[in-house]
């Protein structure tokens, strides 16, 4: 990481397509830097559904920088306890989950936003500001270039989209469709649901904010991306090693039954 590196906000400002990515659920350093490898643009550090720590986290957000990908972090929860750390470790972007109101997405912006605007510290000497080399201005300006999401995973959450898009520092959105069917009772087909995040794509382009989401395949990649996502999540770590094994298993099995 320099602070010549955008942050999320600012790359997808800058990019000519979606950006694609998946999540990181092992603890593991040299999973993210295979995932670099694989040529993902970005992975998400899933410190809410996953047993992934602020160490581990910090530790995969140095290498997969390291090695070239940008870095994102779903916190834990909507307290902001997570929030303020962080930012101190240089990540380039954080969504926080499960915000159903302005109030909740206004708390969320404010602690990702530096003083006086919003409540985020100085944290200059950590390694978001390169250990105090960076200067005061590149720390601050590369703070304002990091993704401050929301998460929308309920449906009166994104019918109430243009009020909580209208929340001042958010720079971006995302829409957790598992919990969003799994609160609903609905399917993603649903006309309801689609109804919602309709109107949230709609609201969210008139804002000139990117929406992200998250899917399973190449093909739902393609898909969302053809909706208007901005960037998109697919799979995991865990789902792509399970998919990899599961295939070279039975691949092995039918061969030697042949024998």
């Amino acid at each position: 990481m320099t602070p010549h590196v955008p942050g999320f906000a600012r790359a997808l400002r800058e990019a000519d397509r979606t950006l694609v990515g998946t999540w990181s659920k092992l603890p593991s350093l040299e999973a993210v830097e295979i995932l670099a490898i694989a040529g993902f643009d970005f992975v998400v550090i899933d410190m809410e559904h996953a047993p992934l720590d602020l160490q581990s986290a910090y530790a995969a957000i140095v290498v997969a920088q390291g090695a070239g990908m940008q870095v994102l972090a779903r916190a834990p929860d909507r307290s902001g306890s997570h929030l303020q750390r962080l930012l101190d470790s240089g990540i380039d972007g954080i969504l926080v989950p499960r915000v159903e109101s302005p109030a909740e997405a206004a708390a969320a912006a404010s602690a990702m936003t530096f003083s006086p605007a919003g409540e985020r510290g100085n944290g200059s000497t950590s390694r978001a500001g390169r250990w105090g080399g960076a200067g005061l201005a590149d720390y601050l300006a590369r703070g304002d270039d990091i993704l401050r999401a929301v998460q929308l995973e309920e449906l009166g959450a994104l019918r109430r989209a243009a009020d909580i898009l209208d929340v001042p520092h958010l720079t971006g959105v995302f829409v957790g469709m598992g919990d969003l069917q799994l609160s609903s009772g609905r399917s993603a087909t649903d006309p309801a649901v689609t109804e919602a995040v309709d109107g949230l794509l709609r609201e969210a382009a008139a804002r000139g904010l990117p929406v992200g989401t998250a899917v399973q395949t190449a093909e739902q990649v393609e898909a969302a991306a053809r909706r208007g996502y901005a960037y998109v999540m697919v799979s995991n770590d865990t789902g792509l090693l399970r998919a990899a094994g599961t295939s070279l298993v039975a691949d092995v099995h039918d061969r030697l039954r042949s024998l």
